[in-house]
Parts: structure tokens; sequence; C-alpha cells
């Protein structure tokens, strides 16, 4: 999956020793958890993928904001927590287990500690839609990563993917198609609006 490109350019990325940060960003349905975790399986010990996606705010906390509908907008996250995670891990001293959180998307809530990051992993691979957005907190993320891929995908397989996710996870056929409309889409334009603040794009066919 990972070609020898890319693997000579993590090798690249790895080499002056100590921890690296390597962001995968992309709009919704690219293929940037898939990547992760294919970086993490190739790396093995030496990677651990923690997502941007742990900082979903609950969905108790969304209704009370009135932003349920919006779910996914930049707004919806902790982006704060973010950057402060992506802090802690630059500087983790050598005997402290950091805990990261994770999105389960059967409940469609985040959890909490469910991501262990050892000291000794040189390479942590952070994955989400807006590592590279230059408002607010989020405009502190890109100082924070060594390096930034970004994913790019076919809009209207992107869109077939994220319809088949929504269906997936309990939404019916019109309802999913609803909410990439009106959710996803304009989320993704103004992902796509940040991809020249990227290292390099990655292509799943080049891959």
């Amino acid at each position: 999956m990972i070609g020898s490109l890319w693997r000579a350019r993590l090798e690249a990325l790895l080499a002056g020793g100590g921890r690296k940060m390597l962001g995968i960003v992309g709009p919704p349905g690219a293929g940037k958890s898939t990547l992760a975790h294919a970086l993490s399986e190739l790396l093995g010990e030496r990677a651990v993928a923690v997502p941007m996606d742990g900082f979903h705010l609950a969905n108790a906390e969304l209704a009370r904001l009135g932003k349920a509908a919006r779910k996914g907008a930049d707004d919806t996250f902790d982006s704060a927590g973010y950057v402060a995670l992506l802090r802690r891990l630059r500087a983790q001293p050598a005997d402290e287990l950091v805990y990261a959180p994770e999105f389960r998307r059967e409940i469609e809530e985040p959890i909490a500690n469910a991501i262990p990051v050892r000291p000794e992993t040189p390479l942590v691979v952070t994955e989400g839609n807006y590592l590279l957005l230059d408002r607010g907190h989020w405009a502190k993320v890109r100082d924070l990563l060594d390096e930034v891929w970004y994913v790019q995908v076919d809009r209207d397989l992107r869109r077939e993917r994220l319809i088949r996710r929504h269906e997936q996870f309990g939404r019916s056929p019109q309802a999913a198609r609803d909410w990439v409309a009106r959710t996803d889409d304009p989320n993704a334009d103004l992902i796509e609006a940040t991809r020249l603040r990227a290292d390099v794009v990655f292509r799943w066919e080049e891959s």
C-alpha cells in the first residue's frame, strides 16, 4: 500500500533522531485514517497514530451549544485541547506515558485516554481535517508538526465513501446524502483551501 518513495520519505524524516510529528490532513472521506494506520503498521513500534477526531466535542455539549447539526465543522472540536496534546507529545519526558483520546464511530463519541503514546516511540502520526487551518487555535498546529501530507482524492469518490459511512452507522440513504451536502461538503471546501500549506500531496493511486 505504501510505495518506496513514501517509505523513503518516512525514513528521511526519522533520520535525525528524537520525536518527530507527521500530520496527515485532507477533507472528510479522503482516507486519512487509513493512511495513518498504514504508516503505523509499516513502522511498527516506531510509530503511533493519534487522531484529531479524539477532540470532537461530546454530543451532549454539541446539543447544548446548538451545533449538533454541524458536527465535524472546525468549531465543534476542542481545538485548544488538541494543540495542548501536540505540545505535550513534542516535549514528552523519557519517564512519562501520555494517553491520547480517540473517536468511536459506533457510538459517535470521543473516548478519553484510549491511545498510549510511549516516550521511546520516535514518530507520532496525527491525522485530521483542520491541521492546516489558519484561524483560532488551529493556526498553532502547523508549527508543531515536522511535516504535513495532504491526502488528495477524487471528489465523487470521496462523497460516495462518506455516504456509505453514514449509512453504515445508522443514517438512511437520504439522510446520509443530506448530511454530506449540508455538512461534509462545506467542510471539504474549507479544508481544500489549506492544501498549499502542506509539504506534499499524497494520492492513493500514486502510492
